[in-house]
C-alpha cells in the first residue's frame, strides 16, 4: 500500500518513528564523519537534519542551509554554494516548520552536481503528497522518509521509500538488526489502515480542506496585525511572528492553552529569543479539519487566537474564548464521539 500510494518500488514500514527512519538511512548510506547538508533547525528544519543535540549532529559533520532574508523561502542558491564548497555525501531536504512548496527537483540538481545522495524527509507533508496537493519527492530523491501520523493521519511510526531497489537490502538490514529489534505488528496493521484510507476520495477532500483552512487562518491573522513567516502557506501549517503583539512563543502557548487552544512555541528565522522561549508559534489545521471545521470555523478560530494574543493576561478574555472553544468542540466532536463518522467532516 505504501508503494502504491507514493509510486515507490521499495518500502520498509517497520521504523518505529520518523527519527528512526532517518537514522536507518544515514547509517545505511553514510559513514561516521561524513558531511551532510541539511536545513537549519533555527530556519524550520528538524532535529535529525543535523542539530548538534541530536545523533545526526554527533555522528556526522553538518553544514546547514536556511531561508532568504527577504522572502523567507529556502535559499537554493545558498544550498548550491554550500554543496560546492563542502561536497556533502548527503543532502537532506524537508522541514518541520516551513509552509511553502519545496522544490525537490532543484535539490536533485544540486545533489547531482556534487555527487551526493538526496534524502527527503516528507514527514509533515506526506498526507498532502498522498492526495496530490503537494509535490511527491519519490522518484526524485534517493531515499524518502516519513512519519505515518501528522498529515497522513495514521499511528505514530515511520516508513522509508525509494524507487531504487538496489538500496533495499541495505535499508532493510539497517532497520533489523541494525537499529531495531522486533517489528511492532499492531502499529504496522494501523499503518496499513491509514495507507488504505489515504487512497480514498474522502481523504483527498479532507486534505483540500486542510489547506483551505490554513489559508483562511493566515488571512485572518494577517488582518489582525500578525506577521506570517514566508508571507503565506502552501500546506497545512504556518509560523506566526508574535513580536508585533509584544508576546513571546512560550507565553502565547501557555495563554492559548488556558483557552483550550493547542499550539506550540516555535522559533522564527533569526529569532532573537532563546529556543525554549521563541518569538513565534506554529499552527496546523489537520486536527481541527478532522473534527469537521471548514472555512467559517477556521475564520472564527483564528480570531479567537488573535483575541488571546492581544490580551494574554486578561482572565475575562481567556474565559470568553474558552467558552466559545467549548461550544465549537461540542458542535464538532472528535471522531470517537460521533455516531456517523465521515472522514474530514
Amino acid at each position: 500500500r505504501a508503494k502504491a500510494l507514493f509510486n515507490a518500488d521499495f518500502a520498509n514500514v517497520q521504523p518505529h518513528s520518523g527519527s528512526q527512519a532517518n537514522a536507518a538511512v544515514y547509517f545505511a548510506a553514510l559513514q561516521p564523519g561524513d558531511t551532510i547538508l541539511g536545513m537549519s533547525l533555527a530556519h524550520g528544519g528538524h532535529l535529525t537534519h543535523g542539530s548538534p543535540v541530536n545523533f545526526s549532529g554527533k555522528f556526522y559533520k553538518v553544514v546547514s542551509y536556511g531561508l532568504t532574508e527577504d522572502t523567507e523561502e529556502i535559499d537554493y542558491a545558498q544550498v548550491a554554494r554550500l554543496a560546492e564548497a563542502h561536497k556533502p555525501k548527503m543532502i537532506v531536504a524537508g522541514a518541520s516548520a516551513y509552509s511553502l512548496i519545496i522544490d525537490w527537483k532543484r535539490f536533485r540538481e544540486i545533489a547531482d552536481s556534487v555527487g551526493a545522495y538526496l534524502m527527503v524527509d516528507m514527514a509533515h507533508y506526506a498526507g498532502l503528497i498522498a492526495a496530490d496537493y503537494y509535490p511527491n519527492p519519490v522518484g526524485i530523491a534517493d531515499f524518502v522518509t516519513s512519519t505515518t501520523h501528522k498529515t497522513l493521519r495514521g499511528p505514530r511510526g515511520g516508513i522509508i521509500l525509494s524507487t531504487k531497489e538496489e538500496y533495499a537490502k541495505k535499508i532493510n538490514s539497517m532497520i533489523f538488526p541494525g537499529t531495531q529489534g522486533g517489528p511492532l505488528m499492531h502499529v504496522i496493521a494501523a499503518k496499513a489502515v491509514a495507507l488504505k484510507e489515504a487512497q480514498s476520495r474522502e481523504f483527498r477532500i479532507y486534505q483540500e480542506q486542510v489547506v483551505d483552512n490554513a489559508r483562511v487562518m493566515v488571512k485572518v491573522l494577517q488582518e489582525r496585525g500578525l506577521r506570517i513567516v514566508s508571507g503565506r502557506t502552501d500546506c497545512h501549517m504556518f509560523l506566526v511572528d508574535l513580536r508585533a503583539k509584544k508576546i513571546n512563543g512560550k507565553a502565547a502557548e501557555a495563554a492559548l492553552g488556558r483557552a483550550n487552544i493547542t499550539v506550540n512555541k516555535d522559533a522564527i528565522p533569526n529569532d532573537p529569543e532563546k529556543p525554549f522561549v521563541t518569538s513565534g508559534i506554529r499552527i496546523g489545521t489537520p486536527a481541527m479539519t478532522t473534527r469537521g471545521f471548514k472555512e467559517l470555523e477556521a475564520e472564527k478560530l483564528a480570531n479567537l487566537i488573535a483575541n488571546v494574543l492581544e490580551a494574554p493576561h486578561d482572565d475575562a478574555v481567556i474565559e470568553q474564548v474558552l467558552s466559545e472553544v467549548r461550544e465549537m468542540t461540542t458542535k464538532f466532536p472528535v471522531y470517537g464521539q460521533r455516531k456517523n463518522l465521515k472522514m474530514g467532516g
